[in-house]
């Protein structure tokens, strides 16, 4: 039954790809301009960007991405946790969540090379900032939501304050955490496109815009299915995680 609900999740992935590829086609015998090349000559260039130190942009967008990632995690399971175990710190940092979560977190981007500068950091800290206040919240509402009478029952077979955080709060947190991360991702790849066009020569945004730059419209393109693939990549890690270690849900 699992394998054949596999099988139709594919095929039904398969005919959208086709489908889109299809559209995609139409478009460029309608546009008939090189701004839009057609699916065959990028997919072409695709499989030839290996010339071109490819795989080292994609290297460079992976590291900013998982440290990106892991700072969020880190920072935001810690005050997340904190505050859904803490009803003194979920009333202060509860005022200072709400009123900074709103902010467009791109616009900070100015300010983080500001203080930061073009390197690397700059560029981890805005793809952490994407994802920190998502992560804080979710681990704060997910861990609220555990039934007290689930420590309860805990606490009546001696367990300890560790095992309880092991075998409840982090179960309860880490739902909730790959969920955000899940619907998070595709932000902060875009917001790492963003970051890669200033101050660097690697990554899969400073591809981008310099074969923009050059004209190359297939290659550009090219490396916008590259980067779209790393995205859908990460996406079925979440996926695999989320498979791996919340059996218990189903």
């Amino acid at each position: 039954m699992v394998n054949k609900k596999k099988r139709h999740h594919l095929l039904r992935l398969l005919l959208v790809f086709f489908s889109m590829n299809v559209v995609w086609y139409i478009a460029y015998l309608l546009i008939n301009h090189t701004i839009l090349p057609s699916p065959l000559a990028v997919y072409s260039a695709l499989i030839h960007l290996e010339g071109k130190e490819i795989w080292l942009h994609v290297c460079y967008s992976l590291f900013r991405i998982f440290a990106g990632v892991l700072l969020a995690l880190m920072i935001g399971m810690s005050i997340g946790l904190i505050m859904g175990r803490s009803r003194i710190w979920n009333k202060i940092l509860d005022p200072v969540v709400y009123l900074t979560y709103p902010i467009p977190k791109i616009a900070l981007l100015p300010v983080v090379m500001l203080f930061f500068g073009l390197g690397e950091i700059s560029k981890i800290l805005m793809i952490m900032l994407i994802l920190l206040f998502q992560v804080i919240i979710s681990v704060r509402d997910g861990v609220k939501a555990i039934p007290d009478n689930t420590y309860d029952v805990l606490t009546s077979i001696g367990a300890s304050t560790t095992q309880k955080f092991w075998h409840v709060t982090l179960p309860g947190a880490l739902s909730v955490i790959l969920s955000t991360i899940r619907i998070s991702l595709g932000t902060a790849i875009s917001v790492l496109f963003f970051t890669e066009i200033y101050g660097t020569e690697h990554g899969m945004g400073f591809f981008i815009m310099d074969a923009w730059l050059r004209m190359d419209y297939t290659e550009m393109y090219a490396g916008i299915m590259l980067f779209s693939l790393v995205g859908f990549v990460l996406f079925l890690l979440v996926d695999y995680l989320d498979y791996k270690f919340m059996k218990w849900r189903n």
